[in-house]
């Protein structure tokens, strides 16, 4: 029953806390980092409002520490991915009839408990799960997890209001439905935030969700977890499971109830996946949401007017902070031959500068790579880069995995604009730069557009600003987020929607209306108050 029309106003973003040396936030952060690693988490499946226990454990290890055990989490099979589908159809009906204002009180519950009582944790697992330093992990884990939840509220709000205009004797309608069957929830290593956000933005609309995250980043999203069943989440309305890929599509891929994917990870799997959801088309009731943000080779261009200040800070940041690792990060840079010298000279000594180790050292700016596998690609790339006379390494270069998977952040410089580190996505802290002549910022530019199949982030820096109009239209399918004079990381809820199309992904704006609308069906409803009772229109009478 509805009482009223209840106000969500839009809300402000989630201030950063800046842990100084004898601050509140750092006693607490360094408390709770202690206590996390002295004991072993025993971290269980939630199925349907149940912690299921397989007892198949997964060791869990902070990169930067690999001997260390943080716990274990129990990894499933084809067997609970079909419980966790089950669950979340036996929740829905109750949950999509809820009262929008009971649902909204859940996430803006959990937020708040994010930012007060569970910050310090969600901050903690991330660190030593994720191998972030505190900065980074209190931008994801904190502020834009809070602020995913509560802007979310504030924009399906905003649809819901959302009506069409009717005609004297009818009233018309628009229900936003969610969709009909179960939502799959897919989450990648590198933002805890986003492993909020996927699951929690279908939910929210009134969908049912299965959630996958990835291992290695199990030891957050339990968090996450536990945060929202103290909120007040209904069992059943996300299900989080730890299986491999191949055991999870094959059960949701062809269920009949598989309504939508929200997905964030590599462009291979998503177009396998897009692939495998299209030949099984006839198994589906309804036509499946297929919502996914992917991979990413994104590029800093700089102008022969730019600052060689400003270029160098933002390729240091664009590039080596979270080690690389995110879907923004500044991977090729476009350097002009004026400010060349003074640019490389400028980056080689803000890196030479980074330290670099565990998380719990809070003056370390460069932590570990996620895992072996990640180390022993990027390895293989940076040893070509030590071979070819084509390439240069600047700065950096070392790689040592004994205690933890530590790479250098490192600057190639290339001679060939088509260079493999200009090319591939590496995802980790290794940046390469091609140096232009600074007089043909046209051949510049055509580069910058046709080199990668991405197109997620990047950013022109210069003092000019016929130029910065120019790169901001050339360049308008290169890049879905477009920086002017700054690092092409750092989207903020609410200010930088994020996402990008080409290769990068479907565009769909995490962070904004556009993303909500695609877990929501809509229903036309037509009310005529005095229906006809003849079929006979007045043009049919000839006087």
């Amino acid at each position: 029953m509805s009482l009223g029309t209840f106000s969500y106003p839009l809300p402000a973003n989630e201030p950063v806390l800046n842990y100084a040396p004898g601050s509140p936030e750092k006693i607490a952060q360094k408390k709770v980092l202690a206590e996390l690693k002295k004991k072993e988490a025993d971290i269980p499946m939630y199925i349907g409002g149940r912690a299921v226990r397989t007892g198949k454990k997964v060791a869990i290890h902070p990169p930067h520490e690999k001997d260390h055990v943080l716990g274990y989490f129990h990894e499933g099979n084809k067997n609970h991915v079909q419980q966790a589908i089950d669950a979340a159809l036996k929740a829905k009906a109750s949950w999509a009839a809820m009262s929008w204002e009971n649902r909204a009180a859940i996430f803006l519950k959990a937020a708040d408990l994010i930012a007060t009582k569970y910050r310090a944790y969600m901050n903690g697992t991330t660190m030593l799960g994720q191998s972030k330093n505190i900065y980074q992990a209190e931008i994801d884990a904190a502020c834009e997890i809070i602020d995913f939840l509560r802007f979310n509220v504030h924009f399906l709000s905003e649809i819901y209001k959302q009506q069409p205009i009717s005609a004297p004797g009818i009233h018309n309608r628009l229900e936003w439905r969610p969709l009909e069957g179960f939502v799959l929830a897919i989450t990648p290593f590198n933002f805890t935030a986003i492993g909020g956000n996927l699951p929690t933005s279908a939910a929210m609309c009134g969908n049912t969700v299965v959630w996958k995250a990835a291992h290695t980043q199990v030891y957050s999203a339990q968090m996450f977890m536990k945060v929202l069943q103290e909120a007040g989440l209904p069992d059943g309305v996300i299900n989080l499971i730890y299986v491999d890929g191949p055991t999870l599509g094959g059960i949701c891929f062809n269920h009949p109830d598989f309504a939508g994917v929200h997905f964030t990870g590599s462009t291979g799997v998503f177009n396998t996946m897009w692939a495998t959801i299209g030949a099984n088309m006839g198994k589906f009731k309804t036509y499946p949401r297929i919502v996914g943000e992917t991979g990413g080779k994104d590029f800093v261009l700089a102008h022969k007017s730019a600052d060689p200040d400003v270029v160098a800070t933002a390729l240091a940041r664009g590039a080596f902070e979270y080690q690389g690792q995110k879907c923004s990060a500044a991977s090729r840079a476009y350097i002009p031959s004026n400010i060349a010298d003074a640019v490389k000279r400028k980056l080689i000594d803000q890196v030479s500068q980074m330290k670099m180790g565990t998380v719990e050292d809070f003056s370390n700016f460069i932590n570990a790579v996620i895992d072996e596998r990640s180390y022993d690609k990027l390895k293989r790339y940076i040893d070509r880069a030590k071979k070819d006379r084509g390439a240069k390494i600047l700065v950096g270069g070392n790689c040592d995995k004994r205690k933890g998977y530590f790479i250098e952040p490192t600057v190639i410089e290339v001679r060939d604009p088509k260079y493999v580190t200009m090319c591939e996505e590496l995802f980790g802290p290794v940046l390469t730069i091609y140096v232009y002549d600074a007089n043909n910022f046209d051949k510049a530019l055509t580069l910058v557009d046709t080199t990668s199949p991405y197109a997620l982030t990047g950013s022109i820096l210069a003092q000019d600003r016929e130029a910065i109009e120019l790169a901001t239209n050339r360049l308008r399918n290169a890049a879905g987020n477009f920086y002017i004079n700054d690092k092409p990381t750092g989207a903020v809820v609410g200010q930088q929607p994020f996402g990008g199309a080409r290769a990068s992904g479907t565009n769909d704006k995490a962070g904004s209306m556009l993303n909500l609308y695609r877990w929501l069906s809509a229903r036309t409803i037509k009310e005529t108050f005095n229906p006809p009772t003849n079929f006979r229109y007045p043009f049919l009478a000839e006087e």
